[in-house]
């Protein structure tokens, strides 16, 4: 029987209780740090200390570089440590980070079914950092389930990242070559009627969600990756395997 472990997350900004009691409350097994990408010479003193205190605690630490500034890239980030430990008990702090490190973290957990909490403290700082002190409530925060992009709209997006305009055609040749379920799990058997499964279950969806756009080019329609597909794309890259990663450029 496997073990399932408590496995909090936490990005690391100016917060030091808000960060290190919850977890060592918690009986955390292990905690993943997200820290910003920045020199470690500007990072705060204190920040040491928060691992020290962790790891006396008999915490596993994991510590990941992060921009915790772009929303997309604290949701890659957290939904691949909630895919990661998809049996585990995964909760995540959306307290000691940014606002928009809050945001992008709260967004995975909808997507994935971690749990995020929010850290109330005792008092809040009068000096500059650490921002809070002590710790009032840990409360546990709702969300309401949404639905990210499937694995095979990620593999079409990853494959419109590294080709200019493609066709339909090279979509369904794309559907066939990595056998994805649109393909495999359909009866179309005619050109006819795989373009049609293609647009309900691929096209149609990214196009609605302005992760693509559809430009018509002559008698053939022509699909691109937008910004925002880019962006989910590098949200949600925990989607892709081995054979997808490979040339892997996140950006």
């Amino acid at each position: 029987m496997d073990i399932v472990e408590r496995v909090h997350v936490a990005p690391v900004g100016y917060e030091y209780d808000r960060l290190v009691i919850p977890a060592t409350e918690g009986r955390a097994d292990r905690i993943h740090l997200l820290e910003h990408d920045e020199p470690e010479s500007l990072k705060p003193d204190y920040h040491e200390d928060i691992r020290a205190d962790l790891a006396e605690a008999g915490i596993e630490i994991e510590r990941h570089t992060v921009d915790l500034f772009d929303v997309y890239d604290v949701l890659a980030v957290v939904t691949t440590i909630a895919h990661v430990h998809a049996e585990d008990d995964v909760r995540v702090n959306v307290a000691t980070g940014s606002k928009v490190s809050a945001i992008g973290a709260t967004i995975a957990c909808m997507t994935t079914g971690a749990t995020p909490y929010y850290v109330h403290p005792e008092e809040y700082a009068t000096t500059d950092e650490p921002v809070g002190y002590g710790v009032r409530e840990t409360e546990r925060l709702p969300t309401y389930p949404i639905d990210g992009p499937t694995r095979e709209q990620v593999v079409v997006l990853k494959y419109l990242s590294e080709n200019a305009k493609v066709n339909k055609k090279e979509l369904i040749e794309l559907g066939e070559d990595r056998e994805l379920p649109f393909i495999v799990n359909s009866r179309a058997s005619t050109d006819k009627s795989k373009f049609r499964v293609l647009d309900s279950k691929i096209v149609d969806p990214l196009e609605s969600d302005r992760y693509v756009e559809v430009e018509k080019v002559g008698r053939q329609k022509r699909i691109s990756l937008t910004e925002s597909g880019r962006n989910v794309l590098h949200g949600f890259r925990h989607l892709l395997d081995d054979r997808d990663l490979d040339r892997w450029d996140p950006r």
